[in-house]
């Protein structure tokens, strides 16, 4: 059946008192952490897709999103890009939706009012937007996680899950009025977004992943993924083995330790805005050098 510009595969599945996840690319999936933490959640709970974009050419630039071509039983095959939404159940708890988003080119007041169609036929009662970005901290803290809800218990959850209210002002996606006209229509809504060094810029941030599954499990009862407890320890150690090796970047990182240890003994008062901060030439050279070496490896 139609939905918008959705097509949704009928029967449509049975869910209860449900909660949407979504991430949205390119726009706060660095490291591709909201796309790696939603899948451990779909391998979690079940289910399976639900929807797609019927013309997906009448919102994105596949100039800018390209096809990709593969091969399958001696045949080439082309995958469009598209946002598609796929299901998941739990025995006790909020059954779950999960969008993955993309964001539109073209045509994004159509794009929302379709995303804010399927919220409404599945009647959810909570809209969590997951994400990361990169900035300025340290890989040896627990990495920063701002955003922000709004509805009471929200708001109450998210705070007690450890995530610090954001007050960034700024550029943003179209994809925001979902929250936005999401919660003017009575549902709840989050936003979860994890801080990447931004020395590592990583295919997979698997230190990002797991620091997104940790406050996801605290509001959620999901329980961690051991894989990605595996993978960040290893990514860790080797960005530590990385630094001791370059006497710059221990300064540096002595640096943003004390940045990072100073706000948090004064109970993070004066909050920045949720925005990487600028980089001295020192720093941007050392970053340019890391990429390279990361690339390598």
């Amino acid at each position: 059946m139609r939905l918008g510009a959705f097509e949704v595969n009928e029967p449509l599945p049975d869910l209860k008192d449900t909660h949407a996840f979504a991430i949205l690319r390119p726009w706060i999936d660095a490291g591709n952490v909201g796309s790696l933490t939603l899948s451990w959640l779909e391998k979690h709970t079940g289910g399976g897709r639900i929807a797609e974009l019927s013309r997906p050419g009448s919102y994105f630039d596949f100039t800018r999103y390209r096809p990709v071509i593969y091969r399958s039983g001696g045949r080439r095959q082309v995958v469009v890009p598209n946002t598609f939404v796929t299901c998941g159940r739990q025995e006790n708890g909020p059954d779950f939706l999960f969008f993955h988003l993309l964001e539109p080119h073209m045509l994004g007041e159509t794009y929302v009012e379709s995303v804010l169609g399927l919220l409404e036929k599945f009647d959810v009662k909570r809209y969590c937007l997951l994400g990361s970005m990169y900035d300025f901290v340290p890989h040896t803290r627990p990495l920063p996680v701002t955003g922000g809800a709004e509805g009471k218990k929200a708001r109450t959850e998210l705070e007690r899950a450890g995530v610090t209210p954001s007050n960034y002002e700024g550029p943003t996606t179209i994809l925001s009025l979902v929250s936005q006209r999401a919660f003017d229509s009575g549902v709840e809504t989050m936003t979860v977004i994890v801080h990447l060094p931004q020395y590592t810029e990583l295919d997979e941030d698997y230190i990002g992943v797991l620091r997104l599954e940790e406050i996801v499990s605290r509001l959620y009862g999901v329980p961690v993924d051991q894989g990605s407890v595996e993978r960040a320890e290893r990514q860790r150690e080797f960005l530590s083995t990385t630094v001791a090796s370059n006497p710059q970047m221990q300064e540096i990182l002595e640096q943003l330790e004390k940045t990072c240890d100073a706000g948090e003994r004064k109970g993070e008062e004066e909050e920045e805005k949720d925005e990487p901060r600028p980089l001295s030439p020192k720093v941007e050279e050392f970053l340019r050098e890391m990429e390279k070496r990361f690339r390598r490896e």
